[in-house]
């Protein structure tokens, strides 16, 4: 990974930039996560890279270290009836405007992974492909978005242990499959995901 570039983008210099990023777009069941950064440009955090890339252990590391040292920081999420009212990109945006918005530090400017932007923020913002790889306050962000969730995930598998959700963390896996085939979905799972939805047709 190359030195993420903390102000890609920037064209006003001073002011406060935010990275943000989500976690749980794909999976079948839980809330759609995402984390809004402000990181200090004089405290660098070494090993920040796009959570992907990461091991459990070293995102559970870095998430400690970034809430320690940021300007800002903030978790959201969108809940399953939001996701399945409103459809998953929609509710991402959603999750994406709650964490700017819940910032103790008003960001001047918000730099986003991926090709879409949130409606409504009130700083400017940009969409960054890859971003989550490229600069440092998304890729902080997209750690505490997937750590966040996988805690979600955890405390899932407490409330719905015949699921495994600690161990997939809501994807479509075989395991999971097998058990959604096996129990029928739960609370947790988005009944606007065809898998799920599927599976009520057939039992309807």
């Amino acid at each position: 990974m190359r030195q993420p570039d903390l102000f890609a983008g920037v064209d006003v210099p001073g002011i406060h930039v935010a990275g943000i990023d989500e976690a749980g777009r794909g999976p079948l069941a839980g809330p759609v996560f995402a984390a809004a950064v402000i990181l200090d440009p004089g405290c660098a955090i070494e090993g920040l890279d796009d959570s992907k890339k990461l091991t459990a252990a070293r995102r559970e590391e870095l998430s400690l270290v970034i809430r320690e040292r940021a300007v800002a920081w903030c978790v959201a999420s969108a809940s399953v009836q939001e996701i399945d009212t409103l459809n998953i990109l929609q509710a991402t945006m959603l999750a994406m405007r709650r964490a700017c918005e819940g910032l103790s530090v008003v960001p001047g400017k918000a730099l986003i992974d991926g090709n879409c932007l949130p409606k409504g923020l009130a700083c400017l913002t940009e969409a960054v492909v890859g971003g989550d790889a490229l600069v440092a306050s998304i890729s902080a962000a997209s750690i505490l978005a997937k750590t966040s969730r996988d805690a979600d995930c955890r405390l899932l598998h407490e409330v719905y242990p015949d699921y495994a959700f600690d161990q997939h963390k809501g994807y479509g896996t075989a395991l999971h499959l097998q058990r959604l085939e096996s129990h029928g979905p739960c609370p947790a799972h988005r009944r606007s995901f065809a898998p799920v939805r599927r599976l009520l047709d057939a039992a309807a």
